[in-house]
């Protein structure tokens, strides 16, 4: 495992370009959403230290596009619910339908799953206590 000193001088480098490829286009985020178009979250995959989690939640958030988080809480929720093969993050992501959702929407959305998964995933135990416990759900 490499040493926190290394993990934080990555995660800082990858801020550190993140912010230098906004400067690029002076921070206006609409003139980035209108030159990259549907291909926005590609090209935030391409850039160092930004994986599919971190390139949606600022899709979601700072280019306000609609997208699906799926990061852990939301996994193990679904995962709990019983849909099958949520091995890798994008597993989920490609089951799960936005269409009709706006961005207020997805925000909503991501932010309730973090919420539940706060407080009833913890220890998954929790699950079987909450509302939805003992529910399935089918994609």
């Amino acid at each position: 495992m490499p040493s926190i000193d290394k993990i934080i001088k990555n995660k800082s480098l990858a801020v550190a370009n993140f912010f230098a490829w906004l400067d690029e286009f002076a921070d206006d985020y609409d003139q980035i959403v209108q030159t990259f178009g549907a291909g926005l979250r590609k090209k935030l995959l391409s850039l160092r230290g930004v994986g599919p989690e971190t390139a949606d939640v600022l899709l979601i958030y700072v280019f306000d596009q609609v997208a699906f988080v799926s990061d852990k809480y939301a996994r193990t929720l679904f995962g709990l619910l019983g849909v099958d093969g949520l091995k890798k993050y994008d597993d989920l992501a490609r089951k799960v339908d936005m269409t009709g959702f706006t961005v207020a929407d997805a925000q909503e959305f991501h932010g309730l799953i973090d919420e539940y998964g706060k407080k009833w995933l913890h220890p998954q135990a929790a699950f079987y206590d909450s509302f939805l416990g003992g529910d399935q759900l089918k994609l």
